[in-house]
């Protein structure tokens, strides 16, 4: 354990300032707001006997604090006026009321506190004893009976920091979601190590707009970058203790304030206004490149996790409010996050909060979308999942909001939380039916067959292909959400990566310091003989292969794409496939790379080129089977081996592993036709019929590399594809 440093005494004023008043006139907006002669200050807390802002002078071990009491008004709400404050003043809260553990109620003003509304914070809070509202031991376990802790958190929690209030942002790319790729990045992750950029800026915001990172986003063909949460974080308590950071970031201390570590030294030491300066030049310049900047956002719960945890904002503001409690027994949180706590997206100020913060986002600092974590927990009423939740019908229905990306990862860890294709539009949802499906085929049920044992049948694999239109396709509206609501992906930030898919069969995730417990087991990987590292070129190349038709599957399918950064460069975690506390060289991209890594770019960009040009791989709607008006062949085609529509049966069986689809361009573009041969074995096929036009072989995921010399192939020609491959004819080429 780390050692626990004693918090210093503070001086501070004991006379009380006059109380301010608020004129009547003057509506209440929560958080801080700058006028000609002060701020004005708004807080909920609707279990409060008392609220005092205090403004804090001085470092820690030497603050001075001044204190000042805000009235009390409608609907759980504190105000007040302060005469003479102005931008730079750092103020927490102290809010006083009834201690009782057992009902939710957790008021200890001796504990400094966070606005939840701050626009910018001073720190990261220090961990220590007295940064806990009840009594801990040495160790930061609760003392018997959970006693109110008397000791002053002053000196060890964050403040807020009073700021102007920023310029509205008018430039937004607004890409269209049929032209939309999404890139997951870590704002240190992506650039730590990336040549080219200057000391300083790696690991920053400023480095992921930096000239050299964008030139590479815009050369892979990537149109949005979602960034890991950028939300000031605290790390966990039981990670803090071991020495680690929690690196992902998903451990929220505020909604409003960026993450201050992610910004250069100088605008760190030049305060809060400058981290978000600098934030908001990064969005401007990646708007200026055409690249959206999306958010993965965590209002799910807090860094204050369970009953046993820290009191920094929310749960000394009001406790019983914020966050999901038992209604049996009121001091018992219920968690459907993993983290202890959960916000409790029933209750009017949580809802408002979540919305006030993204408004800021896209407003003030210029954001183009986000992606929810555990976005069931936002819709969820009590133990139930509401398809109509307030949140989504407030976010469909606000002038601001509707009109950016928004993601769901659509699930949590509580009863019923697996809700894929279940939210309302406009948002979209992470397809992990597509991820499990497309590993399956090309990872999991390989392996199988070559320890002698057999595969899957091919329905779900179409569907996913195609759009996924279970799922996507329902709803009152004909069409449903529409095919780009599904986000597909087959790696993201947790599990493991494209590499270590094809290179691992089992998690190695002992640098957690959790003895591997953590992460997932099912992996639904293969290392293809040699778990970890292998100088076996045979071996080398299939998982090579693999990649690529995984990629392949990706980028052709009917959907969003989404791809983990350092995918495209073959990036590995060393088989760590929970990598969240690893702010190391397991987690940043290494950019020293050699020729297959070049030529797994390479391949990757080339796909995704394919893809922008070509209308027929960004389909308008779903498939029907059917031949559209003005057209002569189906839009979407299933065929086998010989060329001919697949029989009825044949979907049902597992030994069936080649099949050929024909896309219409509609006459409007080539005809696009896929090969896909999941045996182990080559196999002959029949090339269909089409519009009786030649057929010109564009790629296959047996070349290292794309070729720019290929064979053009008459209709009903027979050609030998290669074994686990994906290849790729045009028809009627535009």
């Amino acid at each position: 354990m780390t050692k626990i440093q004693s918090t210093t005494q503070v001086s501070r004023y004991t006379a009380r300032e006059p109380e301010p008043s608020l004129p009547l006139n003057r509506p209440c907006q929560l958080g801080t707001h700058l006028t000609h002669q002060g701020v004005d200050l708004a807080i909920f807390a609707s279990h409060a006997t008392a609220v005092e802002v205090c403004f804090i002078d001085g470092q820690p071990g030497n603050m001075s604090e001044r204190r000042f009491s805000l009235h009390k008004c409608r609907h759980g709400v504190w105000a007040g006026h302060v005469p003479g404050i102005r931008a730079g003043q750092a103020y927490g809260y102290r809010i006083h009321g009834r201690w009782d553990p057992e009902r939710g109620l957790r008021h200890n003003p001796a504990k400094i506190l966070l606005d939840p509304y701050a626009r910018g914070i001073t720190r990261e809070p220090e961990l220590h004893p007295a940064l806990f509202s009840h009594a801990v031991d040495a160790d930061l376990m609760p003392e018997p009976g959970l006693s109110a802790d008397n000791r002053d958190s002053l000196n060890i929690n964050a403040l807020g920091v009073i700021l102007e209030e920023p310029d509205a942002v008018d430039h937004h790319p607004f890409i269209p979601w049929d032209k939309t790729v999404i890139y997951e990045a870590h704002v240190v992750g992506l650039t730590k190590q990336l040549e080219g950029i200057p000391h300083e800026l790696r690991g920053t915001y400023a480095g992921v707009a930096h000239p050299v990172t964008i030139d590479y986003l815009k050369s892979l063909g990537v149109t949005a970058i979602e960034l890991l949460p950028i939300h000031s974080k605290m790390t966990e308590p039981f990670l803090t203790m071991q020495g680690k950071e929690n690196y992902w970031g998903y451990s929220t201390l505020n909604f409003f304030a960026p993450e201050p570590s992610y910004a250069m030294q100088s605008s760190r030491e030049a305060g809060p206004q400058a981290v978000i300066d600098e934030v908001k030049g990064m969005v401007k310049l990646l708007h200026e490149a055409g690249i959206e900047v999306l958010l993965d956002v965590v209002y799910n719960h807090t860094a204050e996790a369970g009953n046993d945890g820290p009191t920094v904002s929310f749960r000394g503001i009001d406790n019983a409010m914020y966050y999901r409690h038992s209604s049996t027994r009121p001091g018992q949180l219920i968690d459907t996050t993993g983290t202890g706590n959960s916000f409790d997206f029933r209750r009017h100020p949580v809802i408002q909060l979540t919305l006030d913060s993204l408004r800021y986002w896209v407003e003030k600092i210029g954001v183009d979308g986000f992606r929810f974590d555990l976005a069931v927990t936002l819709s969820r009423e009590g133990d139930s999942f509401n398809h109509s939740h307030p949140l989504y019908v407030a976010m469909a229905t606000d002038p601001i909001l509707s009109r950016v990306k928004l993601i769901n990862e659509p699930w949590d860890m509580g009863h019923g939380g697996w809700r894929t294709g279940q939210f309302p539009a406009p948002t979209a949802d992470w397809n992990d039916r597509f991820r499990d499906t497309l590993r399956n085929f090309w990872i999991t049920e390989p392996a199988s067959i070559m320890h002698g044992g057999h595969g899957g049948d091919q329905r779900d694999l179409a569907t996913r292909l195609a759009g996924s239109a279970d799922l996507f396709g329902h709803g009152r509206v004909p069409g449903g959400r529409g095919v780009y609501a599904s986000i597909n992906f087959i790696t993201a930030h947790d599990g493991f990566t494209m590499h270590d898919l094809t290179a691992y069969n089992h998690k190695h995730n002992h640098d957690n310091g959790e003895d591997n417990r953590d992460g997932t087991d099912n992996n639904r990987s293969w290392n293809h003989g040699v778990e970890g590292d292998s100088d076996d070129p045979a071996i080398l190349a299939a998982r090579r292969t693999s990649m690529r038709n995984l990629f392949a599957s990706l980028i052709f399918a009917g959907g969003t794409p989404m791809i983990t950064a350092g995918d495209e460069i073959m990036k590995t975690q060393r088989g760590n496939n929970n990598a969240y506390c690893q702010n190391s060289e397991i987690s940043w991209l290494d950019w020293e790379l050699d020729d297959d890594q070049r030529n797994m770019r390479d391949t990757v960009a080339y796909l995704l080129r394919l893809r922008r040009d070509h209308r027929v791989f960004r389909p308008k709607d779903f498939y029907t089977g059917a031949i559209a008006p003005g057209d002569s062949i189906m839009d979407i085609e299933w065929l086998d081996h010989t060329g001919e529509q697949i029989p009825d049966h044949k979907w049902f069986d597992p030994n069936f592993r080649l099949l050929q689809f024909l896309r219409s361009g509609f006459g409007q573009d080539a005809d696009a036709l896929i090969v896909i041969n999941g045996d182990p074995a080559s196999r002959v096929v029949t090339l269909p019929e089409g519009r009786g036009t030649p057929f010109r072989l564009e790629w296959c995921s047996t070349w290292e590399r794309p070729r720019t010399s290929t064979t053009v192939y008459a209709p009903g020609a027979t050609t030998r594809v290669e074994p686990l491959s994906f290849t790729l004819f045009f028809a009627n080429p535009r």
